[in-house]
């Protein structure tokens, strides 16, 4: 156990230094465009499944959370919303890029992301319609003005800032997704350890067509460790490709979370978590059975 152990904090180290540059990027990319890309989100018309698809590729979840708080005041459509759910790169991406050679397949796994949520997020808006648009008369607690000032963890993104205070979120974030991945990898290694490399894939139903589905609905858990351990498991040879692009499409982070809380009608929520898990799902298992 001392080894397993000693084995996913090495692992785990290993990725820190590109974890921290990766983060302070996303930070300078929060406080620089961020709020231009939220306007850009609400102002959008029809090309917004579009544009909410390709602002969900960015790896953090703030527009999954900004998109939340614009749907819940109608500001956008169910089809756009959905798109920058299914197209949201959450902590996968990071955690993958942080792996040797892991390169071209971040371009795919994004890729195939955009394309799913383009398509899902069209075809919402066309069998929903375009949805209402107008203001909502319900009185929400968090307005959206606010939240285009808000990071992907919610840290204050306006007002200036000192130089160590740039520091100071990529630290924090760095730390907690090490140690997500150090407890995810362990808890990897030590499965594997049980039963065996040659068996972790019969163990997780590896090529059952009932696996896309339960990493969706591992996806579907608003916490980071969520995505991290979809990216661990498919590294380990766990998931198949599409079982992982299953869990990463269903997985919008803390935005289901201000869905939840924001959005006045529970039956229109309900109907969202199960069109992102169904969505998602219906790509796994076409993707396994095309690709394997």
């Amino acid at each position: 156990m001392r080894e397993l152990f000693l084995d996913a904090l090495s692992d785990s180290a290993a990725m820190i230094p590109f974890l921290l540059l990766l983060y302070f990027l996303v930070e300078l990319f929060e406080r620089r465009l961020g709020g231009k890309i939220s306007h850009a989100l609400e102002k959008s018309a029809k090309v917004g499944p579009a544009l909410g698809a390709a602002f969900g590729c960015i790896p953090q979840c703030g527009f999954s959370v900004v998109a939340s708080a614009l749907y819940a005041r109608r500001v956008i459509t169910k089809g756009t919303l959905l798109a920058v759910f299914l197209a949201t790169s959450d902590e996968a991406i990071p955690v993958i890029l942080a792996q040797p050679g892991k390169g071209s397949f971040v371009v795919a796994v994004l890729v195939t992301k955009l394309i799913i949520g383009v398509v899902a997020g069209y075809a919402i808006d066309l069998a929903f319609g375009s949805l209402s648009r107008g203001k909502e008369k319900h009185g929400h607690k968090i307005p959206v003005e606010a939240l285009h000032d808000a990071g992907c963890c919610k840290h204050d993104l306006s007002g200036t800032i000192g130089k160590w205070q740039w520091l100071t979120h990529p630290l924090i974030h760095t730390a907690k997704i090490f140690l997500f991945i150090m407890a995810v990898t362990f808890a990897i290694n030590a499965l594997i350890a049980f039963v065996g490399e040659d068996n972790l894939g019969r163990v997780l139903l590896k090529q059952h067509l009932l696996q896309p589905f339960l990493a969706a609905l591992i996806g579907l858990i608003p916490n980071c460790a969520a995505s991290v351990a979809i990216a661990e498991l498919f590294m380990k040879g766990g998931l198949s490709y599409g079982s992982a692009i299953a869990g990463l499409c269903s997985s919008a982070g803390l935005g289901i979370l201000v869905l939840l809380k924001e959005n006045h009608d529970s039956r229109d929520t309900i109907r969202i978590l199960i069109l992102l898990v169904a969505i998602s799902t219906v790509a796994g298992i076409a993707i396994q059975l095309l690709y394997g």
